[in-house]
């Protein structure tokens, strides 16, 4: 690098930490923005109780514990809700100065497909950071021209969402795990100033099949503010659970695993290989109140080793059709994401 560049290098970095209140980030119920979240969309129907079906908990590094919302899920006065204006107000959409690719398997407006991966989320960045936010919510989000619109669809389950703070070159690597998941992306902006660094984005946005080297790859983030995550994307020719076989194998941990269980061919606990994947039965959220697994359309796994600390989210289920599909975990030995999951398991399935 020149001298020249380190200086404009130096710049944009100065700049960036002089206008962090300004730049695009995950956003709490107050609008600040903070390195990460996580949001447990809590389902309509409990066990002897039926909620609103926007009702969610929340978590961030600041809350320390699940405090549950006094927003719902469907204002933009809540986490997502914020987080999203973004993008959504003033026409941001519209700008040259960012990039922002949403994707769902089940879009707003379009019909399911099983011909992409069984994956959910957005990305919108600048040159300084972003975020990523990876959730469960099917037909979600709506189109930037219609404002944050959460779909009526999403009130009846148990719902999550990840969002996390990055800086501008941890991208590159998200990138490259969509390209393994093959999101469907359904609407994308990168603007041409962006195009020799996200020119694998627009191929993605514009659904041009690519070659891929191996079957599955392993990416490791870095939060704006230093937290540790691990991607874990799988393409639909690694035709395997995720969970079972490949993550609980490779990590040597036994896994809870917390995903919808209604269709015909869910896979039940699994014991046959060194590492266990067990199915959670019922969710116990602070109350205490009780839902089952066939209430949640999350997904999401923890250690059942306490020593191990590790939580995921997920894209796919623990079901037969899903593991011919792409799909990923987004991992973290956060002990304070820990224990906010795991108090929740109250039963599981055992082999």
């Amino acid at each position: 690098m020149t001298g020249m560049a380190i200086y404009f290098y130096y710049i944009i970095l100065l700049c960036c930490t002089a206008v962090y209140n300004a730049e695009i980030s995950c956003k709490n119920e107050a609008g600040e923005p903070v390195d990460w979240f996580v949001i447990y969309k809590l389902p309509k129907t409990k066990i002897g109780e039926v909620g609103t079906g926007v009702d969610y908990m929340y978590l961030d590094s600041k809350t320390e514990r699940w405090q549950m919302s006094s927003f719902m899920v469907n204002t933009t006065q809540g986490a997502m809700g914020r987080t999203l204006s973004q993008l959504y107000s003033g026409q941001a959409f519209k700008s040259n100065s960012s990039v922002y690719a949403i994707y769902n398997d089940a879009p707003p407006e379009f019909s399911y497909s099983v011909e992409y991966g069984h994956s959910k989320g957005m990305m919108l960045f600048d040159r300084c950071q972003g975020f990523w936010l990876s959730h469960t919510i099917p037909h979600f989000p709506s189109f930037p021209e219609k404002g944050y619109v959460y779909p009526k669809s999403g009130k009846v389950n148990g719902q999550t969402a990840l969002c996390v703070t990055y800086k501008y070159e941890q991208f590159f690597r998200i990138v490259k795990q969509l390209l393994y998941i093959k999101p469907r992306f359904f609407n994308c902006s990168v603007p041409s100033a962006f195009s020799p660094d996200f020119g694998l984005l627009e191929e993605l946005c514009e659904d041009t099949k690519l070659p891929l080297d191996t079957d599955r790859r392993i990416e490791q983030l870095v939060s704006a503010k230093g937290e540790k995550f691990v991607s874990y994307a799988k393409s639909k020719q690694f035709v395997d659970d995720i969970y079972t076989g490949w993550v609980a194998q490779l990590l040597a941990v036994d896994l809870l695993v917390e995903t919808w269980q209604t269709m015909r061919h869910a896979l039940p606990s699994n014991c046959t290989l060194p590492q266990h994947s067990l199915n959670i039965r019922t969710i116990l959220i602070p109350g205490p109140t009780c839902f089952l697994s066939h209430h949640d359309h999350s997904k999401w796994c923890v250690s059942q080793d306490y020593k191990a600390q590790l939580t995921c989210f997920g894209d796919l289920n623990r079901e037969n059709t899903q593991m011919w599909r792409g799909g990923g975990l987004t991992c973290t030995n956060n002990p304070l994401i820990y224990k906010a999951f795991r108090q929740l398991v109250d039963q599981y399935i055992r082999c």
